[in-house]
């Protein structure tokens, strides 16, 4: 009579922020071009713009000490304690259309936004 063991496998805490499939791609795509090429992406929210809040998103070569570090279909995102906060349920796509290309930020904590889009209030 044998007896198997399932090993256990380690819970990973679900990422506050998603990452689409294009953006991830997109993201790549733009770090590959890179050189050096950068350990992951930094996203995060910071002071400023029309509304009182922007987004950042830069490239980054290591976590900090109170950065969250996720890994999205091997892509390390950064995000400081901070941020994680007001990012909590939010989707980046990247869509392209007539009017231009870049990444969107969907946030479910926002209260209103301005005309750039970039600049929010919660």
């Amino acid at each position: 009579m044998s007896s198997t063991t399932t090993p256990t496998i380690p819970e990973v805490k679900a990422a506050p922020i998603t990452l689409t499939p294009s953006a991830i791609a997109k993201v790549k795509e733009i770090m590959a071009q890179q050189d050096p090429v950068p350990a992951g992406l930094r996203i995060g929210v910071v002071g400023g713009g029309c509304s009182g809040f922007s987004y950042s998103m830069q490239f980054d070569n290591s976590a900090g000490m109170m950065d969250k570090v996720f890994d999205m279909d091997g892509l390390k995102v950064y995000v400081d304690a901070t941020s994680i906060m007001y990012l909590s349920g939010c989707r980046v796509d990247y869509v392209e259309s007539l009017e231009g290309a870049g990444f969107k930020f969907e946030n479910p904590n926002v209260k209103s936004t301005c005309g750039c889009g970039s600049s929010f209030n919660v």
